[in-house]
């Protein structure tokens, strides 16, 4: 038998194991790097982090991916080049990991790798007959393997869009594995680039969890500081923000797309929600509106698209929810969701024990833990194997 199957074969039969997750989301701010020490599988998993970092991109990188991100006419060569270009960068940021943690690469068993998405096209998005839901992540898992020397699992939406589904979010399975109660409703909102959330009812069996995209987080409001304020990649503490005002024609401009009427769950990203996107609502505007008065629309936006999607979901009730991803750090986003949401409690991940900043990363390091040990096959065995030499 190959020694690598072999090997993995080990992995699964261990008691505990030692995973990297990898996060890089469409705001291109880092990679997170999250170490985690995993036991047992399925709802019986027990999960302690051990490190965490984000390793920020370069503007370097970052204009490299922007030049095929989210767009629908690319360079290819480009495209080609970056696939293992990035899963190099990755490793590197890897391999100083290890070092400064002081950590053997011999001793970590797997590395869970997101990639770093390029495309996302949902069937409800690109609506042509002949095709069905796809998304692209490059950052290529062999290259990965191989210059860190850990076996990868990586590209794990595929699986998800070959049973059926649209890819994303993915959060569903982690949420329920490190977040279900016997007794509790929960719902875990995460604020990325694109806003989603997995209600999780007390005691409820998968079949019961709501899990969906509601439209932008922090992609279009990121955007528009980048275009207009040179060395801000955000809004931060939502100065900007509180300089403006909600202008309520540019907001009702920026609801009316077919995306919001269509039924849950389902999926989005920045190829909808961006610059292109705020032109078009803005030229249904009369008057000039100020760059901060878009910023302050921008915001109570992503608040009401994440409400609007909570208060259609899930019946009226007391809701306890647990917030993650970059957003929750934007104080005037939380409260309009606070104002939009008064039935709501609001928390962070960090109550329940998990870094509300590494929530991401741990999630994948969960899915590979399942794809290895899962005791269920389903959607849960996902994710391509790389080894390494």
């Amino acid at each position: 038998m190959n020694r690598n199957i072999i090997k993995l074969h080990q992995i699964a039969q261990k008691q505990q194991r030692l995973i990297i997750g990898l996060m890089s989301g469409t705001s291109l701010d880092g990679l997170d790097i999250a170490l985690c020490r995993i036991e047992g599988n399925g709802l019986q998993t027990k999960l302690q982090l051990l490190q965490f970092e984000t390793h920020p991109y370069e503007e370097d990188f970052k204009n490299k991916v922007r030049q095929v991100f989210s767009k629908a006419e690319v360079d290819l060569q480009l495209l080609c080049l970056l696939n293992p270009w990035i899963a190099l960068q990755h490793a590197q940021f890897i391999n100083d990991c290890l070092k400064k943690w002081n950590i053997n690469k011999d001793d970590v068993d797997l590395i869970a790798s997101h990639g770093q998405t390029i495309y996302h096209a949902p069937k409800k998005l690109h609506g042509l007959a002949e095709f069905g839901n796809a998304t692209l992540q490059i950052g290529d898992g062999d290259h990965l393997a191989v210059a860190t020397g850990i076996t990868c699992i990586s590209d794990f939406r595929q699986k998800n869009i070959a049973a059926g589904g649209e890819g994303a979010p993915l959060a569903l399975y982690g949420d329920r594995i490190l977040f279900s109660s016997s007794t509790q409703d929960r719902l875990l909102l995460n604020i990325g680039g694109i806003a989603n959330f997995t209600y999780l009812p007390a005691g409820g069996s998968i079949e019961n969890i709501v899990c969906t995209d509601t439209g932008p987080g922090n992609t279009m409001m990121d955007g528009l500081m980048q275009k207009h304020f040179e060395g801000h990649s955000y809004d931060q503490d939502a100065m900007i923000a509180r300089k403006g005002k909600v202008n309520q024609q540019l907001l009702s401009a920026l609801k009316d797309h077919i995306f919001f009427q269509q039924p849950f769950p389902k999926t989005t990203g920045p190829e909808l929600f961006n610059g292109g996107y705020l032109e078009a609502a803005l030229s249904h505007v009369d008057d000039v509106v100020s760059t901060e008065d878009q910023v302050a629309t921008l915001n109570y936006f992503s608040a009401d698209s994440i409400a609007t999607a909570i208060e259609a979901c899930i019946e009226n009730k007391r809701l306890q929810i647990f917030g993650s991803g970059g957003g929750i750090h934007n104080p005037l986003l939380l409260e309009h969701l606070k104002e939009r949401l008064p039935q709501a409690d609001f928390f962070t991940t960090n109550d329940l024990g998990i870094d509300p900043d590494a929530k991401e990363a741990i999630l994948f390091a969960l899915l590979a833990n399942e794809a290895v040990a899962g005791a269920e096959a389903n959607m849960l065995s996902m994710g391509k194997i790389s080894f390494p030499y």
